[in-house]
Protein backbone atom coordinates (compact mmCIF):
# COMPACT_ATOMS: atom_id res chain seq x y z
CA UNK A 1 0.00 0.00 0.00
CA UNK A 2 1.42 3.68 -0.89
CA UNK A 3 2.42 5.97 1.73
CA UNK A 4 -0.07 7.94 0.56
CA UNK A 5 -3.16 5.63 0.71
CA UNK A 6 -2.43 4.34 4.08
CA UNK A 7 -4.78 5.24 6.94
CA UNK A 8 -3.52 6.74 9.71
CA UNK A 9 -5.31 7.09 12.91
CA UNK A 10 -4.99 10.41 14.97
CA UNK A 11 -5.58 11.63 17.98
CA UNK A 12 -8.05 15.01 18.07
CA UNK A 13 -7.39 17.81 21.16
CA UNK A 14 -10.37 15.54 22.31
CA UNK A 15 -8.96 12.63 22.88
CA UNK A 16 -10.77 11.03 19.82
CA UNK A 17 -9.34 9.06 16.98
CA UNK A 18 -10.32 9.76 13.50
CA UNK A 19 -8.67 9.30 10.40
CA UNK A 20 -5.48 11.82 8.84
CA UNK A 21 -7.56 13.72 6.20
CA UNK A 22 -4.87 14.93 3.68
CA UNK A 23 -8.02 16.69 1.85
CA UNK A 24 -8.70 18.60 5.83
CA UNK A 25 -4.98 19.50 5.72
CA UNK A 26 -5.03 21.23 2.19
CA UNK A 27 -8.12 23.06 2.79
CA UNK A 28 -6.85 24.52 6.24
CA UNK A 29 -3.85 25.31 4.24
CA UNK A 30 -5.70 27.27 1.49
CA UNK A 31 -7.74 28.94 3.81
CA UNK A 32 -3.47 30.85 5.64
CA UNK A 33 -3.86 32.07 1.96
CA UNK A 34 -0.34 30.02 0.87
CA UNK A 35 -0.22 29.45 -3.12
CA UNK A 36 -1.00 25.54 -4.24
CA UNK A 37 3.14 25.10 -4.76
CA UNK A 38 3.63 25.83 -0.74
CA UNK A 39 0.54 23.59 0.20
CA UNK A 40 1.52 20.49 -2.10
CA UNK A 41 5.50 20.78 -0.68
CA UNK A 42 3.86 21.08 3.29
CA UNK A 43 1.48 18.44 2.73
CA UNK A 44 4.06 16.00 1.44
CA UNK A 45 6.15 16.78 4.32
CA UNK A 46 3.47 16.35 6.89
CA UNK A 47 2.38 13.12 4.80
CA UNK A 48 6.01 11.73 4.97
CA UNK A 49 6.01 12.53 8.60
CA UNK A 50 2.90 10.84 9.75
CA UNK A 51 2.90 7.92 12.15
CA UNK A 52 -0.31 5.58 13.87
CA UNK A 53 -1.93 7.77 16.82
CA UNK A 54 0.32 11.02 15.55
CA UNK A 55 -1.53 14.08 17.53
CA UNK A 56 -3.63 16.64 15.40
CA UNK A 57 -1.52 19.50 17.84
CA UNK A 58 1.91 17.95 16.06
CA UNK A 59 0.62 17.83 12.50
CA UNK A 60 -0.77 21.40 13.28
CA UNK A 61 2.57 22.35 14.50
CA UNK A 62 4.53 21.05 12.07
CA UNK A 63 2.92 22.62 9.23
CA UNK A 64 2.69 26.04 11.08
CA UNK A 65 6.42 25.52 11.03
CA UNK A 66 6.27 24.86 7.30
CA UNK A 67 4.51 27.89 6.49
CA UNK A 68 6.52 30.58 9.00
CA UNK A 69 9.51 29.32 6.98
CA UNK A 70 7.74 29.90 3.59
CA UNK A 71 5.84 33.53 4.64
CA UNK A 72 5.46 34.32 8.28
CA UNK A 73 1.69 35.93 6.71
CA UNK A 74 0.63 32.29 6.13
CA UNK A 75 2.40 31.01 9.63
CA UNK A 76 0.05 34.18 11.09
CA UNK A 77 -3.47 33.28 9.59
CA UNK A 78 -3.24 29.50 9.75
CA UNK A 79 -2.70 29.85 13.59
CA UNK A 80 -6.47 31.85 13.78
CA UNK A 81 -7.90 29.21 16.01
CA UNK A 82 -4.89 28.77 18.51
CA UNK A 83 -4.54 32.67 18.34
CA UNK A 84 -8.20 33.23 19.88
CA UNK A 85 -7.41 30.60 22.82
CA UNK A 86 -4.75 32.58 23.02
CA UNK A 87 -6.84 35.64 24.29
CA UNK A 88 -7.65 34.22 27.53
CA UNK A 89 -7.48 33.32 30.86
CA UNK A 90 -9.84 36.04 31.69
CA UNK A 91 -12.44 36.02 28.84
CA UNK A 92 -12.06 39.71 28.90
CA UNK A 93 -9.92 40.29 25.54
CA UNK A 94 -12.20 37.75 23.89
CA UNK A 95 -15.08 40.29 24.71
CA UNK A 96 -13.26 43.67 23.45
CA UNK A 97 -12.58 41.11 20.18
CA UNK A 98 -16.18 40.75 19.68
CA UNK A 99 -16.81 44.17 20.30
CA UNK A 100 -14.25 45.27 18.05
CA UNK A 101 -15.20 42.96 15.07
CA UNK A 102 -18.98 44.64 15.53
CA UNK A 103 -17.42 48.17 15.44
CA UNK A 104 -15.43 47.62 12.58
CA UNK A 105 -18.67 46.25 11.08
CA UNK A 106 -20.80 50.23 11.31
CA UNK A 107 -22.08 48.70 15.23
CA UNK A 108 -21.98 51.35 17.80
CA UNK A 109 -20.43 49.21 20.57
CA UNK A 110 -20.26 49.05 24.32
CA UNK A 111 -18.49 46.30 26.26
CA UNK A 112 -18.95 45.36 30.24
CA UNK A 113 -22.36 47.48 30.59
CA UNK A 114 -25.07 46.93 33.25
CA UNK A 115 -27.91 46.43 31.93
CA UNK A 116 -31.42 46.65 34.36
CA UNK A 117 -33.75 43.64 33.92
CA UNK A 118 -37.65 43.43 34.80
CA UNK A 119 -36.26 41.56 37.97
CA UNK A 120 -32.80 41.98 38.46
CA UNK A 121 -29.59 43.77 37.19
CA UNK A 122 -27.40 42.14 34.44
CA UNK A 123 -23.72 42.31 33.31
CA UNK A 124 -23.97 42.53 29.30
CA UNK A 125 -20.97 41.63 27.66
CA UNK A 126 -21.55 43.59 24.47
CA UNK A 127 -23.99 45.41 22.86
CA UNK A 128 -24.39 46.16 19.31
CA UNK A 129 -25.99 49.03 17.54
CA UNK A 130 -26.72 49.47 13.75
CA UNK A 131 -29.71 50.18 11.82
CA UNK A 132 -32.86 48.85 13.56
CA UNK A 133 -30.40 45.85 15.50
CA UNK A 134 -30.01 46.44 18.97
CA UNK A 135 -28.21 43.47 20.14
CA UNK A 136 -27.38 41.81 23.74
CA UNK A 137 -24.47 39.54 23.40
CA UNK A 138 -22.96 37.22 26.06
CA UNK A 139 -19.61 35.86 25.29
CA UNK A 140 -18.37 32.43 26.49
CA UNK A 141 -14.86 32.24 26.18
CA UNK A 142 -13.01 28.50 27.31
CA UNK A 143 -9.09 27.90 27.13
CA UNK A 144 -9.37 24.26 26.85
CA UNK A 145 -9.98 23.21 23.71
CA UNK A 146 -11.61 19.85 24.72
CA UNK A 147 -14.84 22.25 26.00
CA UNK A 148 -17.87 22.85 23.96
CA UNK A 149 -21.01 25.06 24.66
CA UNK A 150 -23.71 22.73 25.62
CA UNK A 151 -27.47 23.53 25.78
CA UNK A 152 -26.96 24.74 29.28
CA UNK A 153 -25.41 28.03 28.12
CA UNK A 154 -28.23 29.25 25.78
CA UNK A 155 -30.82 28.42 28.17
CA UNK A 156 -29.72 30.33 30.70
CA UNK A 157 -28.53 33.58 28.50
CA UNK A 158 -31.53 33.70 26.92
CA UNK A 159 -33.54 33.51 30.57
CA UNK A 160 -31.63 36.59 31.19
CA UNK A 161 -32.07 38.60 27.74
CA UNK A 162 -35.74 37.97 28.27
CA UNK A 163 -35.66 39.95 31.70
CA UNK A 164 -33.62 42.80 29.90
CA UNK A 165 -36.48 43.00 27.22
CA UNK A 166 -39.25 42.68 29.86
CA UNK A 167 -37.84 45.55 31.46
CA UNK A 168 -37.71 47.78 28.09
CA UNK A 169 -40.44 46.67 26.34
CA UNK A 170 -42.35 48.99 23.91
CA UNK A 171 -39.12 51.46 24.49
CA UNK A 172 -36.22 52.87 22.03
CA UNK A 173 -33.77 50.87 24.24
CA UNK A 174 -35.29 47.41 24.18
CA UNK A 175 -33.21 45.12 22.10
CA UNK A 176 -34.47 42.77 19.49
CA UNK A 177 -31.28 40.34 19.45
CA UNK A 178 -29.99 37.82 22.19
CA UNK A 179 -26.16 36.15 20.76
CA UNK A 180 -24.46 33.87 22.09
CA UNK A 181 -21.02 33.84 21.31
CA UNK A 182 -18.09 31.13 21.78
CA UNK A 183 -14.49 30.59 20.87
CA UNK A 184 -15.24 26.79 20.86
CA UNK A 185 -18.45 25.00 19.38
CA UNK A 186 -21.72 24.51 20.25
CA UNK A 187 -23.22 20.87 20.51
CA UNK A 188 -26.23 20.14 18.57
CA UNK A 189 -28.91 20.41 21.63
CA UNK A 190 -27.79 23.82 22.24
CA UNK A 191 -27.91 24.75 18.26
CA UNK A 192 -31.22 23.16 18.18
CA UNK A 193 -32.54 25.13 21.55
CA UNK A 194 -30.63 28.46 19.93
CA UNK A 195 -32.97 28.39 16.74
CA UNK A 196 -35.90 27.57 18.94
CA UNK A 197 -36.26 30.28 20.87
CA UNK A 198 -34.61 33.05 18.65
CA UNK A 199 -30.82 33.18 20.05
CA UNK A 200 -28.17 33.96 17.20
CA UNK A 201 -25.55 31.38 18.04
CA UNK A 202 -21.87 32.47 16.88
CA UNK A 203 -18.97 30.30 17.31
CA UNK A 204 -15.88 29.42 15.58
CA UNK A 205 -17.52 27.87 12.49
CA UNK A 206 -21.64 28.27 12.82
CA UNK A 207 -23.00 29.38 11.27
CA UNK A 208 -21.61 27.60 8.30
CA UNK A 209 -19.60 29.84 6.32
CA UNK A 210 -20.64 32.77 8.68
CA UNK A 211 -18.61 31.59 12.11
CA UNK A 212 -16.29 33.32 13.52
CA UNK A 213 -13.19 32.65 11.46
CA UNK A 214 -15.53 33.58 8.03
CA UNK A 215 -16.06 36.83 9.95
CA UNK A 216 -12.22 37.28 10.49
CA UNK A 217 -10.56 36.62 7.44
CA UNK A 218 -13.83 38.60 5.23
CA UNK A 219 -12.75 41.77 7.48
CA UNK A 220 -8.72 41.25 7.95
CA UNK A 221 -9.77 41.69 11.35
CA UNK A 222 -7.28 39.37 12.96
CA UNK A 223 -6.10 39.22 16.86
CA UNK A 224 -3.36 40.59 17.76
CA UNK A 225 -2.27 37.31 19.40
CA UNK A 226 -1.76 35.56 15.61
CA UNK A 227 1.47 37.44 15.04
CA UNK A 228 4.52 35.03 15.21
CA UNK A 229 7.12 37.93 16.19
CA UNK A 230 5.45 38.98 19.03
CA UNK A 231 6.55 37.80 22.39
CA UNK A 232 3.87 35.98 24.89
CA UNK A 233 5.03 39.08 27.38
CA UNK A 234 4.37 41.82 24.45
CA UNK A 235 0.72 40.55 23.46
CA UNK A 236 -0.09 40.23 27.00
CA UNK A 237 1.22 44.23 27.84
CA UNK A 238 -0.65 44.79 24.07
CA UNK A 239 -4.08 43.40 25.67
CA UNK A 240 -3.53 44.96 28.78
CA UNK A 241 -3.78 48.31 27.25
CA UNK A 242 -7.02 46.83 25.23
CA UNK A 243 -4.72 46.55 21.99
CA UNK A 244 -6.50 43.29 20.56
CA UNK A 245 -6.59 43.85 16.65
CA UNK A 246 -3.11 43.45 14.60
CA UNK A 247 -5.39 46.95 13.22
CA UNK A 248 -5.36 48.72 16.84
CA UNK A 249 -1.66 48.31 16.71
CA UNK A 250 -1.14 49.62 13.11
CA UNK A 251 -2.31 52.85 14.31
CA UNK A 252 -1.07 52.77 18.07
CA UNK A 253 2.29 52.05 16.95
CA UNK A 254 3.65 54.10 19.69
CA UNK A 255 2.86 50.93 22.01
CA UNK A 256 5.89 48.95 20.55
CA UNK A 257 8.28 52.20 21.52
CA UNK A 258 6.69 51.47 25.05
CA UNK A 259 7.49 48.03 24.81
CA UNK A 260 11.38 48.80 24.20
CA UNK A 261 11.27 46.91 21.12
CA UNK A 262 14.04 48.18 18.84
CA UNK A 263 13.61 49.63 15.33
CA UNK A 264 14.21 46.29 13.13
CA UNK A 265 12.17 44.41 15.50
CA UNK A 266 9.56 47.17 14.77
CA UNK A 267 9.93 47.11 11.29
CA UNK A 268 9.09 43.77 10.91
CA UNK A 269 6.38 43.75 13.27
CA UNK A 270 4.62 46.50 11.55
CA UNK A 271 4.89 45.19 8.20
CA UNK A 272 3.27 41.91 9.09
CA UNK A 273 0.70 43.38 10.78
CA UNK A 274 0.20 45.60 7.62
CA UNK A 275 0.11 42.49 5.43
CA UNK A 276 -2.55 40.98 7.77
CA UNK A 277 -4.46 43.54 7.90
CA UNK A 278 -4.64 44.29 4.07
CA UNK A 279 -4.31 40.71 2.85
CA UNK A 280 -8.52 40.37 1.92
Amino acid sequence: MAMQDKAFKIIKSSGEKADFSISKLRSSLFRSGADELTVDRIVNVVRDELYQGISTKEIYNRAFSLLKKSKSIYASKYKLKSAIYELGPTGFPFEKFIGSLMEYSGYEVEVGSILQGKCVSHEVDVIAIKNGQHIVAECKFHSDKKTTCNVKVPLYINSRYQDIVSQYKNTAKCPNEGWVVTNTRFTTDAITYGKCVGLYLLSWDYPKDNGLKDRIDRLGLYPITVSTLLTNREKQFLLSRDIVLCRQLANDKFYLDHLGVSETRKTKILSEISKLCNSN
